[in-house]
């Protein structure tokens, strides 16, 4: 049986179809989607849909691409539909006019335990920061971002050697069956919503989830082996962690790293050295050890394990990572 409840849909990338699709599978009406307008991409630099374009044409939903969440177009359009409820996910910042249009308000699914890592890269920060725990979060809008009341919370464990991109596919479906749970919670009235500040403990500092810049991603080998492991996990796949690969004439080359391990041992090598058998593994002296590297990408080529990046490249004594 659907449910009269009125929904308008809001996200952009891969992580916001599981909960489109969640919902079109329980029969919640959809009203409207609203995505961002389609990108160039590619070699070709032609325009691109979205995944949630994408998904929204496959199933016939109705679909909005504003360029301005401001424009009187599209309001005018958006109050059309008239929503009970909207639903955000992996979209982009709402002007007030937007959010606090639907009379059951806009709520928000956020890939973090809120208070924690408020911001654009939750999931990346988390691991860079060696995080053991994750989880999502569903929370109405307000005015300032990721500070509304909480609805629900589901966490999860962060495993030793878990990538962002891992993670992210384990939050994207945990989710998608949040926002489903939030749905339900919110069309029955049968939720709690919970002041933010009451998660946050005497003496707790917040972990923020700013924007990932190119500066981020540069690894700094002066750090010790367990900050440089997490950066790269981090970071993969995307955007990626990078150093220079120097070679016995300083000619310096960008170097990806997408999975490493740590070593944790004494060692008498300069930051920076490498230590590497020329068939099957690499390794970058530290402070406190080495990083093992085993999956890397040289500027212009394409991702490969250290085996066959071994085969390609002479990795002579001396060389170094900077």
């Amino acid at each position: 049986m659907s449910s009269k409840l009125r929904i308008v849909f809001m996200g952009t990338p891969d992580f916001a179809v599981p909960a489109l699709d969640i919902l079109v599978k329980n029969s919640y009406n959809i009203v409207g989607v609203i995505t961002m307008p389609d990108k160039p991409a590619g070699r070709g630099y032609q325009l691109q849909p979205s995944p949630i374009k994408k998904y929204a044409l496959t199933h016939n939903l109705n679909l909005l691409q504003p360029e301005k969440l401001k424009e009187e177009s599209f309001l005018e359009a958006l109050y059309a539909l008239k929503a009970d409820l909207q639903i955000v996910v992996a979209f982009r910042m709402l002007p007030e006019v937007v959010w606090n249009m639907p009379k059951m308000g806009t709520f928000n699914l956020h890939s973090s335990l809120l208070p924690h890592y408020r911001g654009a890269a939750p999931i990346n920060r988390a691991i860079m920061n060696g995080e053991k725990i994750s989880g999502v979060s569903t929370f109405f809008l307000q005015h300032a971002i990721d500070t509304g009341k909480i609805i629900f919370q589901e966490s999860v464990d962060i495993a030793e050697d878990e990538t962002a991109g891992e993670l992210h596919d384990t939050l994207m479906i945990l989710g998608s069956k949040l926002v489903l749970k939030t749905v339900k919670a919110i069309e029955e009235q049968n939720f709690t919503e919970i002041e933010q500040e009451k998660f946050i403990k005497d003496g707790t500092v917040l972990n923020e989830a700013p924007k990932i810049f190119k500066e981020d991603c540069r690894i700094n080998w002066n750090y010790a082996a367990e900050q440089i492991f997490n950066l790269i996990r981090g970071l993969s796949p995307y955007p990626a962690a990078f150093t220079e690969l120097m070679d016995l004439k300083g000619n310096k080359t960008l170097l990806k790293l997408f999975k490493a391990s740590k070593i944790i041992e004494t060692h008498h090598l300069n930051i920076g050295d490498i230590e590497c058998d020329q068939k099957s593994y690499l390794k970058v002296a530290v402070k406190d050890g080495f990083v093992l590297l085993h999956e890397v990408q040289l500027a212009g080529k394409s991702r490969m394990n250290v085996e066959n990046f071994l085969r390609g490249n002479k990795i002579e004594k001396g060389f170094k990572m900077i």
